[in-house]
């Protein structure tokens, strides 16, 4: 009998930050995560396709945390005071991960209704001890990253560190540094990593939702 290689090692099911901490410029200012879709915060419907899939939820969101109290998670605000974006919100659920001696993290944004179910294990599959991120066919055939959609080892930290220090604020160019591969997920009939950024996203995904 021919010997079978032993599988690639891999993280365990891990904890998910889900990352809130922008300021909704595009939809006017509004809270994103308490935008109504379908009668419901997209906080709630990230909430229901995460929460069967990871071992544990937290939310990065800025301001007062009390608003977010009826969803029962914990919630990360930067921890620096410039927010620098999605990246800081990444720290911050890395530090909270690593208190909770989780060795990776999986990161998702809360304007993304449509992650697939299968998320959490694929990524997980793909990234070995190293990181992962999601990606979907575009429309053009070329393949699109959703680098705020991934599955990062907590030691990484003490380098996202650094970046945000040293001016980085690309949440794909420090992807990209650490290696992350890029797993492809399918984008029919729906675009699982469909971003709901404007009013008329919400109409778009009011559509798909009942479509």
């Amino acid at each position: 009998m021919t010997p079978q290689p032993d599988p690639a090692p891999q993280w365990p099911l891990p904890p998910a930050v889900i990352l809130a901490g922008g300021q909704g410029r595009r939809m006017g200012g509004a809270d994103k995560a308490m935008c109504l879709l379908a009668g419901r915060p997209l906080l709630a419907h990230v909430i229901d396709r995460m929460a069967p899939q990871c071992a544990d939820l937290a939310l990065s969101a800025n301001g007062d945390a009390a608003r977010f109290a009826r969803f029962g998670l914990p919630v990360l605000p930067d921890a620096r005071p410039d927010h620098p974006g999605p990246l800081a919100g990444l720290l911050a659920g890395m530090d909270w991960a690593a208190a909770n001696g989780a060795p990776a993290i999986l990161s998702v944004a809360v304007d993304t209704p449509f992650l697939p179910p299968d998320l959490a294990a694929r990524l997980t599959a793909a990234a070995g001890h190293g990181a992962a991120i999601a990606a979907s066919p575009g429309a053009s055939g070329l393949t699109r990253a959703h680098p705020t959609v991934g599955l990062w080892p907590v030691a990484l930290r003490g380098a996202l560190r650094s970046a945000l220090a040293d001016g980085q604020r690309k949440v794909m160019a420090w992807a990209t540094a650490q290696g992350a591969v890029e797993v492809v997920f399918d984008a029919a009939p729906v675009d699982t990593f469909f971003n709901v950024n404007t009013p008329d996203d919400v109409a778009r995904a009011e559509a798909l939702l009942h479509g």
